[in-house]
This record gives structure tokens, C-alpha cells and sequence, in this order.
């Protein structure tokens, strides 16, 4: 929608800066860190068009796990082992940099391990050769048969399972809140970009309904909402929702974060004694794509369901809230940075395919270094659009 004469003379001057990061999520947020860090001496700014933390890095269950978005055996057999094998340590890696370069307090950071629990007979058979696959990375993995995990997690109708010692949870908005704190960024929420123009010499307006900014080099980091701006780049991403609920406060009996059904269910319990609980989209494939955040009925009463069948001491717990949001989905399961078109020197970064907790801090400093015009590094080919072309 064009502003009027009116509402132009009403907006913020323009803020010039080194770089601007669009989109507020783990991304975004990351990716102004590591600049901090990179290039001390730039300016940077980090739009986004609500609140931080307010897209998929807020809504989701705060699982931070390794490997890519199935088990390790999936993994390998849709990658190949090498390639499967330097994703696992990558995911690893950003587990790695969140203890050690955050205050994992502020974020409600815990070393729980986790649990991937198999809903099938074949399920479980590729979870007893990922514990073993993962052993011989040096992976602290054990497999546990129904019984033993049954009454680990309090369960029933479970085939199996795959702990891993080196899971954590987080709280997601909080831990995008505090790496943007962190960043020492200037923060622009509610700045919605609606264009991008380029300027003579290289730099680029980002166009917002409070103010347009200037920048030198360009970050988007919008994840499943990269085609509302460059409906080329489609390709490589597209939207793809998820629902959750979450319980009133039981006792505790939870300790690890839970994945199940080749993780189309997943649950925890936090410190408070909540059950957070999501997945049932492959139930949904039809309805569950697109922007909006409006849980479903039908998609509820299937995590309602999925409760009262495998945790029925937790089934007749009052819900207090429900809930949706939108991740980016990617061809291949796996993210990709790119060069944004007709924009040298700016790049995007997208199609997390719901495991924005797993890549995005490490996954953002990659970004950074490519911003600050740094050679790729060496794990930037796991990302590289180029594979795209290359299956074609």
C-alpha cells in the first residue's frame, strides 16, 4: 500500500548503517551477534515486523538437538554418511557455541539430553542403528528398549528409543531476546520492509511504514516469509505451519525433551510442570501451510488425542493455551544461504524446516562472515544453493 503525502511527513528520519539484518528471529538475531564480533566497528540494525522472537523462533517447543531433521539413520541415508556426518557436527558445534558464548540463565538454557522415541516397529529399528551410528561418532547415544523407556518418560506404546546425553531445552523468544541484547544492535521492531531499492554506489533502502534505513550490505532473515519479498526465491523455501498446546502445571515426571513418529509428534515438560506438546501436521498436509497463527480444531483434538493415548496421566490436564506458527521448508530438509538477487554483497539465509533451535546461532554466524565479505568457510557448502543446481 502506497503512504500518502501525509503519512511520509509523519515518518522517522532515515537510519543509515554497515548492515541491516531483516527479520528478528534466531536468524536475525545471530547473524547481528556475530557481526558485533566480526566487524566491531559497524553499525548494525535488526528489523523486524512485529516483536523479536514473535515468527517460528518464538512458537516453537525450545528443543536443542543435533543432526539434521531426522534420526541419524535417516539422516545418513538421505545425505550420505559424510555429508550426514558433518551435519551432525554442525548441529553439535551450535550447541557448543550457545553454552559457551551466552549466559544460558537468561534463556532457561538445560543440559537434559533427549530422547527420540520410535511409534513403529520399523522406527524403532533405525533408532537401535542411529545409537550405534552415533556411538561411533563419539556420540554419547544409548538405544532403550519399550520397557526400560517406558518407564523413563512415563509412556506407554512406545517401540523403543534413542537417548542422546548432549540434548538441551531452552526458552526460544527468550534466547532470541538475549543474543539480540547481546548483538549490541539497533533493534527496529515493527518495521515491516515492504521493498528494496538499490542506490548508486552499492547500498540499498530497506522501505518501512516508520522509516526507511539505508545500508551498505543486507541480511534477510525471514525465513518462510523470503518469497513475499523475492517471489523468485520460492524455490528454496516455502511456508509450512505447526501447532502446539500447552498444559497447566502437573508434578514433574519429564526430564528429557521427547521426539516421536519420525518427530511429527514432540513434547517436554518445563521447569513449572507444563506439558508443551506439538506436531500431528502430517495428519493436516493440506491445511498446514500458509502465514496464519490460528490453531485448528481438527489438528488440536489430534494432540489432545495423541496425549490421552501415550501419556494418560497428563490427558485430563487442563489446556491453557494453543497455538500455531509458520517455519520455512526447504526442498531438501536442510537451510540454505544465497546472494540476494541484484543486491551484491547481500545475502539470505532460510528453509530451517523446523529446526531453527538446532542451527540458527552457528548457522548465523556463517551469514555474518559472508556479510562482513569473508571467504566461505568450509562448512558453508552444506548450505550453498548451489546443490540445487547441481541435482537438476
Amino acid at each position: 500500500m502506497a503512504l500518502s503525502f501525509w503519512q511520509r511527513r509523519a515518518r522517522a528520519p532515515t537510519l543509515e548503517c554497515d548492515a541491516a539484518v531483516v527479520g528478528g528471529g534466531i536468524v536475525g538475531a545471530s547473524t547481528a551477534f556475530w557481526l558485533r564480533r566480526q566487524r566491531p566497528g559497524w553499525s548494525v540494525a535488526l528489523l523486524d515486523a512485529g516483536l523479536l522472537g514473535a515468527g517460528a523462533s518464538g512458537r516453537n517447543a525450545g528443543f536443542l538437538l543435533q543432526g539434521a531433521s531426522g534420526c541419524y539413520q535417516d539422516d545418513c541415508e538421505a545425505y550420505g554418511a559424510e555429508r550426514a556426518k558433518r551435519l551432525l557436527h554442525f548441529t553439535r558445534a551450535n550447541r557448543d557455541l550457545i553454552f559457551a558464548e551466552l549466559d544460558g540463565a537468561a534463556f532457561d538454557l538445560r543440559p537434559t539430553g533427549s530422547l527420540t522415541v520410535a511409534g513403529s516397529e520399523a522406527e524403532d529399528d533405525k533408532l537401535r542403528r542411529s545409537a550405534a551410528r552415533l556411538r561411533n561418532e563419539n556420540v554419547a547415544a544409548e538405544y532403550l528398549a519399550p520397557e526400560a523407556l517406558d518407564d523413563r518418560i512415563g509412556g506407554r506404546g512406545f517401540f523403543g528409543g534413542c537417548f542422546v546425553a548432549d540434548g538441551a531445552v531452552l526458552d526460544p523468544r527468550a534466547l532470541v531476546q538475549h543474543v539480540a541484547d547481546r548483538s549490541g544492535a539497533t533493534v527496529l521492531a515493527h518495521h515491516a520492509v515492504k521493498r528494496l531499492t538499490a542506490q548508486p554506489g552499492g547500498a540499498t533502502v530497506l522501505e518501512t511504514p516508520v522509516r526507511d534505513v539505508r545500508a551498505e550490505r543486507v541480511a534477510l532473515t525471514v525465513n518462510a516469509y523470503l518469497p513475499t519479498l523475492y517471489p523468485d526465491l520460492k524455490r528454496f523455501v516455502r511456508p509450512v505451519r505447526a501447532q502446539m498446546l500447552a498444559t497447566a502445571p502437573l508434578p514433574h515426571w519429564l526430564d528429557e525433551p521427547v521426539y516421536s513418529h519420525e518427530g511429527f509428534y514432540y513434547l517436554r515438560q518445563t521447569a513449572g510442570g507444563r506439558v508443551l506438546l506439538g506436531g500431528a501436521r502430517h495428519l493436516h498436509e493440506r491445511a498446514e501451510v500458509g502465514y496464519s497463527t490460528a490453531p485448528t480444531a481438527a489438528l488440536q483434538a489430534d494432540l489432545d488425542a495423541y496425549l490421552a493415548e501415550h501419556f494418560p496421566h497428563a490427558g485430563d490436564a487442563p489446556v491453557t493455551e494453543r497455538w500455531a506458527g509458520t517455519m520455512g521448508f526447504s526442498p531438501d530438509g536442510l537451510p540454505s544461504i544465497g546472494a540476494v538477487p541484484e543486491r551484491p554483497g547481500s545475502y539470505w539465509a532460510a528453509g530451517l524446516t523446523g529446526h531453527g533451535m538446532a542451527y540458527g546461532f552457528h548457522l548465523g554466524r556463517l551469514l555474518a562472515a559472508r556479510l562482513a565479505g569473508d571467504a566461505p568457510s568450509a562448512e558453508h557448502d552444506l548450505f550453498s544453493t548451489d546443490r540445487f543446481d547441481d541435482a537438476s
